[in-house]
Parts: structure tokens; sequence; C-alpha cells
């Protein structure tokens, strides 16, 4: 069977294609919308949180999979409806740079309204999904959705250079939330995982601003390269990695195997942060810096888990 549309026969092998096609842009626009790549690695560090919180309190892992499913559903939600609020807000900037002018937001694939609307819907939603967990671990969170959506998103991101350091502290709630779902009691171990994404958002996105410098430039974004140049990035950056090298060892109950393999890391991250003072590339300098810290925090969260995994 085939249907006429426009003089032009359309058979049905053709309407499943075109369906597909649809489903899949679909699929694309939502994940682009709520920064799907930003969920995912901050679920890696909301369930170390909750893992390392379960294996100092001794607490069975199999026996409290409803707390674990809450807090990450919970956390999952809050996250991609703060991102898609920021994609909605930042509509205006997005289109005047190439790594972004392609969101659904500026090409009007989704209707603003529907965006804004499911911001705050899956915002709430999480709420409600983390209140089945702690009062302090749905604190947090809210604390997370303030700080990303109004202090960094809508105030400080397009006023001052240092919108970078105030991101990093709702970055660096994550794990916060996930410890703090079994245990509202936060031990130093979980501000030193607080401590860990904090330090490491600034020398990870100030890579990515150098690689962009013009778009952020053309956009209007006070980011620190654009401001103030290549070389006092480079000196910012080195200063935060190096920032990270003794936290490791607050660590001390995870073994010493995961103190070596940590203290390795950043002592290569130092390294390569050090070698930017004499590249004459920047650009592919910052590149390295960029891939370097992504593989710096995978590696080193899952390390968390690995070293303790003897206990379940």
């Amino acid at each position: 069977m085939a249907q006429i549309r426009g003089g032009s026969e359309i058979t049905i092998p053709q309407q499943l294609e075109q369906s597909k096609k649809s489903t899949k842009s679909l699929v694309q626009a939502f994940t682009a919308l709520i920064k799907i790549g930003i969920v995912n690695s901050n679920l890696i560090t909301t369930f170390t949180g909750i893992w390392l919180a379960m294996y100092f309190s001794g607490l069975s892992f199999l026996s409290n999979l409803h707390i674990v499913f809450y807090t990450l559903v919970g956390s999952a939600l809050i996250m991609a409806g703060s991102c898609a609020i920021n994609n909605y807000y930042d509509r205006d900037i997005d289109q005047l740079m190439e790594r972004t002018k392609n969101r659904p937001t500026v090409t009007g694939q989704v209707n603003n309204f529907q965006v804004l609307t499911l911001g705050i819907a899956f915002i709430l939603l999480g709420i409600v999904s983390l209140m089945f967990t702690t009062p302090t671990a749905t604190l947090i969170g809210i604390v997370g959705v303030f700080s990303y959506v109004f202090v960094y998103t809508m105030w400080t991101k397009r006023r001052y250079a240092t919108n970078t350091i105030v991101g990093s502290i709702p970055g660096a709630i994550p794990p916060l939330i996930g410890w703090a779902a079994i245990d509202p009691d936060l031990s130093t171990v979980a501000w030193v995982l607080f401590l860990i994404m904090f330090f490491w958002q600034p020398p990870h996105f100030l890579a990515l601003a150098m690689k962009r410098v013009e778009e952020y430039r053309a956009a209007g974004i006070p980011m620190l390269p654009v401001v103030y140049g290549f070389a006092v990035t480079k000196r910012m950056m080195t200063i935060w990695v190096i920032c990270l090298l003794p936290l490791p060892f607050y660590l001390f109950s995870l073994g010493t195997g995961f103190i070596v393999l940590a203290t390795i890391l950043n002592i290569g991250w130092i390294v390569l942060a050090l070698s930017g003072f004499k590249t004459k590339d920047d650009i592919k300098w910052s590149q390295r810096m960029f891939v370097y810290s992504l593989n710096y925090l995978t590696i080193l969260f899952v390390a968390m888990v690995i070293f303790t995994a003897n206990w379940n």
C-alpha cells in the first residue's frame, strides 16, 4: 500500500523509515536538552557517594536498593531539570557559539515554554524522589538546583570571570547527595569527595574555555581566557590541579592501592599542566587537559568503588 502526498507516492517502508528518523531526532533533542553527558558523569559521583557511605556505615548494598534507586532517580531528575532550564535561559547566547548553536532551544526544535515546564517538572519530581531518602539529601539537592540555576546561570555566568568557580559548587554536590541519602551526618570523607569535585572543575572547564575562547568572546561570556588571556588561565589551572594532590591522603581508609593510583593520576595531571607553560600550541594543550580531566574523574571515582568492593 502507498499514500499519495504532494504528487509523490510514499510507501509504508518509507513511512516507517521517516518515523524512525523522527523518533531518533526527538531522542537526540531530549538528550541535548537535559545535557545527558553531564547527568551521566554526575550520576557516577552520586553513586560513589552512596557506595562509600554504605561502606563506612557497614550497611548492605542489596538491602538498601530502594534508597539507591530513589537517590539516583532524584539526582538525575534535578540535574536534568536544571540543565533544561540552563538551556532555556541561555538560548540567546547559545546561538552565537559553534558548540551550542544546534541545541534544540536554539534551532526551535522544541517549544521554549515546554522546555521551561519540563525543567521545573523534572526538578520537582527529583525533589520528591529525594524526599524518600533523608531530609539532608533533599536539602542538599535543593541547594544544588538553586546554586546552578540562579547563582551560576542567571547571575554570575554572564557577569564575572569567576563564574567557573561559582559553577563548581553545584557541580560538586552530587556525591554529597549520595552520601547524605545514606548517612545524613556528613563525614570528612564526604567533604573530601566534594572538594575533589570542586577542585577538578575549574581546570576542566577552563580547558574547554581556552579551546572555545573566540566563541565565548563572541557570546560576551567573561570566561577567564577571554578576560585575562591564556597565560593567566594556565597559571590558575595549574593551581587548581595542584590543590587536588593532598586530597587522596584523607581517604587513607580506602587503602594504599587507591592512594597510589590517585597520586599517580594527580602527578600526571600536574606534569601535563606544567607543560602548558612551554607549549607552542595552547589550543592543542587545552584539548589534552580536557581529555585528561574526563579520564581522571572517571578513573578516580570508579576506583573508589573497586577498592572497597570486597566489603559487600
